[in-house]
């Protein structure tokens, strides 16, 4: 069993993965404040409580976005199953190609997405994150990284609006029965969710403009669960995208080094 881990600024991911395919999800909160020792025994935690054995681990694979956590959490991997982690970065084999000005500038969490994508969908494609920001970016027809956009996410949108006025609540992220609503509540609904889908449906067609193509429209994310039946284009929903990258990328690399590394101690 290798274990993945997404770590984004609002929730840590974490995917029990048999080869590439995602056995298990469990999701933690992200807090730069907890130590190696509080996510190894809240990881075995929710392990145990899914008849899951710390021993059955053979490996780990990392991306992150929170910088103060990345050693935190590697080191974690390495108390929990006593195999090194290996973090999504420079050095890593990916088999990905980036088109971008400056490839290092790439996230780890955006190139295992996209290898993910790679690994069941055809390119071109157009890849939709909706976390606490929504990432949208562009796999050409050869499967190259070309760019793409980044936008609030919803909720962190939701958030600022009601904290920047004095009358509007927090609102959770649920359609209204219309567009047009008619009351303070169900408008801000509207707005969050009709509003968003709008965005990505008139994103993807200046996308879809410049590449001079239509693309497969892949979505995933925390937030897209409820958002993307109310775009207009068809897409796919893949909430196990990263995972599944995070999964190829160890085999690749795992492979290239002769097997994975465990750490004696």
């Amino acid at each position: 069993m290798i274990l993945a881990i997404d770590v984004g600024n609002t929730n840590i991911t974490v995917g029990c993965l048999a080869g590439c395919e995602v056995q298990r999800v469990f999701r933690l909160s992200t807090d730069t404040s907890k130590t190696t020792d509080e996510y190894a025994s809240e990881i075995n935690t929710i392990l145990q409580f899914h008849s899951l054995e710390r021993t059955a681990i053979t490996g780990g694979i990392l991306s992150c976005v929170v910088p103060p956590l990345t050693a935190v959490l590697k080191n974690a991997v390495t108390l929990l199953a006593g195999v090194e982690a290996i973090v999504v970065g420079a050095g890593v084999k990916t088999g990905l190609n980036i088109l971008i000005d400056d490839p290092a500038q790439l996230g780890g969490d955006m190139v295992a997405t996209a290898v993910g994508a790679l690994d069941r969908y055809k390119a071109p494609m157009i890849i939709v994150d909706m976390g606490t920001a929504t990432k949208m970016y562009v796999l050409n027809r050869t499967g190259a990284f070309i760019g793409g956009a980044i936008l609030p996410g919803t909720r962190l949108s939701m958030n600022a609006l009601a904290a920047g006025t004095s009358q509007l609540p927090r609102v959770p992220i649920e359609a209204p029965a219309k567009c047009i609503s008619a009351n303070t509540i169900d408008c801000m609904k509207s707005g969050a969710v009709y509003g968003t889908a709008s965005m990505i449906d008139g994103m993807t067609e200046r996308f879809e403009t410049e590449l001079g193509e239509r693309a497969n429209i892949i979505v995933t994310g925390g937030q897209a669960i409820s958002i993307h039946q109310h775009c207009k284009r068809k897409m796919t929903h893949d909430p196990d995208l990263i995972l599944r990258g995070l999964g190829v990328i160890y085999g690749k690399n795992v492979k290239a080094a002769g097997g994975p590394q465990v750490v004696s101690g």
